[in-house]
């Protein structure tokens, strides 16, 4: 399977590492013609403004929106989930709004209040290493959003959804990448 990664910013590398030593062959996508040689997409960490900026100059908003609509898997991780997402918490950025979910960039804090964590996540056997960096979380999702992991809010001690599956769509608050766990790379791509 041809797996791409959103080559604009962020961790794409680190994403394109796990998916060839599952044994796919992982490809950087940076404009359309990129885009339609892939079966399934990673949209990385990163920032999600910037990643949104670019997307829009290399003109991949509505080919990656038409692609996800049309049912090809996606990962989005951190910064990419937010791009994935109807909206933010915040100000108006650049988003596909494939993924019915309202998500608060930042939400743990600052860098300094980045952490890893040992997360249960639905479908996953055994706990997965999460390594949170100012992360989001989801703020509310809709009724076809399915909630696989949450987090306590630091503040309220109210769960926070920080792994969600609509569809063809997997999102995570953190980062996959930085660890050597493919497994949420696999739940993604699932019987593809």
């Amino acid at each position: 399977m041809r797996v791409g990664a959103l080559a604009l910013q962020g961790d794409f590398r680190e994403h394109l590492a796990i998916i060839e030593g599952l044994g796919h062959i992982g490809v950087e996508v940076r404009t359309p013609e990129e885009l339609d040689d892939v079966d399934a997409l990673i949209v990385p960490g990163g920032e999600s403004t910037t990643i949104g900026r670019l997307a829009t100059i290399y003109g991949l908003i509505e080919p990656v929106r038409r692609r996800i609509e049309e049912g090809m898997p996606v990962l989005g991780t951190c910064a990419g989930m937010i791009f994935l997402a109807t909206s933010t918490t915040g100000p108006d950025q650049p988003q596909l709004g494939v993924l019915d979910a309202v998500v608060e960039r930042n939400a743990f804090g600052r860098q300094v209040d980045s952490f890893e964590m040992a997360l249960d996540v639905t479908g996953l056997d055994g706990p997965i290493h999460a390594v949170f960096i100012r992360a989001p979380w989801i703020d509310k999702v809709g009724g076809s959003v399915e909630v696989l992991a949450t987090v306590a809010d630091p503040e309220t001690g109210r769960d926070r959804p920080v792994v969600v599956r609509q569809d063809n769509i997997v999102a995570t608050s953190f980062h996959p990448e930085l660890t050597s766990d493919g497994r949420l790379h696999e739940l993604f791509l699932g019987d593809h």
